[in-house]
């Protein structure tokens, strides 16, 4: 899909803002896994960057269309059609805490999913969330998606509210596996929105 300012596709370059915004969707769940990954010598945003700049997987800057005003990364949209008939999922070969999270992806085959919606939080309440989001419908219909599909916590209010003013409703929940992570939210919650 050809896009237009303030829209452009992420490069390598762009792992640094890519990392810190997958760790802003998630509520601090990527840097807390991501440290877990360290290897010695390495931070967890060192981890972060290197699989943003992977070229596979559902973290990578090939699926990301970011928003760019004047040179700067302000928010971000990665995400990728999930195939309509999927390989089973290894949950055992999962950190337990995303076990919820794929067994919720698992029940919407054929669905553009939404893995990362956000924006840096001195650039909110501009509309780039309700735009990525119009543009990810766009790039889930030319992909013949049956529909768009996200995962959010239960306490983030604000993100379920935009989410459902565009049309999207839930659909499922299942409990959080936390750890150590701190979060306020009990569940994960499958938003869909079907076209």
């Amino acid at each position: 899909m050809n896009l237009n300012a303030p829209f452009r596709t992420a490069t390598p370059d762009d792992a640094p803002a890519m990392a810190e915004l997958v760790n802003i969707a998630g509520e601090g769940l990527a840097a807390y896994q991501w440290e877990r990954l360290a290897e010695p010598g390495e931070t967890a945003w060192d981890v972060g960057r290197q699989r943003a700049r992977r070229e596979t997987g559902g973290f990578s800057y090939r699926n990301t269309v970011l928003v760019d005003i004047d040179r700067e990364v302000v928010a971000a949209l990665i995400g990728y059609p999930l195939a309509d008939d999927p390989e089973p999922t290894d949950l055992s070969e999962l950190p337990p805490m995303f076990v919820p999270l794929q067994e919720l992806e698992d029940t919407v085959p054929g669905t553009w999913y939404v893995n990362v919606l956000a924006a840096f939080p001195e650039h909110r309440g501009n509309g780039y969330g309700t735009a990525l989001l119009e543009l990810a419908d766009a790039m889930a219909r030319e992909a013949g998606c049956r529909g768009m599909s996200l995962i959010v916590s239960d306490a983030n209010a604000g993100a379920r509210r935009l989410y459902e003013r565009l049309g999207y409703i839930e659909r499922d929940a299942k409990p959080m596996v936390k750890d150590d992570w701190r979060n306020p939210g009990r569940n994960w919650v499958l938003l869909v929105k079907r076209f």
